[in-house]
């Protein structure tokens, strides 16, 4: 279940790579655009705060891949220790928007939604 877990964790870095990349990258194109709900005006607006979060969203993604790394190369506590890390932070940033933005909660739950599998995998593989 540790494999499956890593593997988990794994596809939420990717997804949050992604996440950066509308974010931080094509904030104002049709595709970010529609996948935020926002309008050409709105995405003038906020890009520079969403070009900032979008680097949130890569540094959780490189803590998680860098745990996985560690863990590969042997380094067992401390690859478990970034990869919970990443993870973690990423499941309870979807919680926050979960419970702060009714108008967001399917985001929430689809941002969650990896992290969190990942994180109950790999506890039960710790067991």
């Amino acid at each position: 279940m540790l494999i499956a877990g890593l593997v988990l964790a794994a596809l939420a870095a990717a997804l949050h790579v992604f996440i950066f990349y509308l974010e931080s990258v094509a904030w104002t194109s049709s595709r970010a655009r529609a996948t935020f709900g926002t309008t050409p005006e709105e995405a003038q607006v906020t890009k520079s705060m969403a070009f900032n979060q979008g680097f949130y969203n890569l540094f959780l993604a490189l803590l998680a891949f860098g745990g996985i790394v560690a863990f590969a190369a042997g380094a067992v506590v401390v690859g478990l220790t970034l990869v919970f890390a990443g993870v973690g932070s990423m499941l309870a940033a979807a919680l926050v928007l979960l419970v702060s933005s009714a108008d967001h909660r399917a985001a929430a739950v689809k941002q969650g939604l990896l992290p969190l599998l990942a994180v109950v995998g790999l506890l039960i593989g710790l067991i």
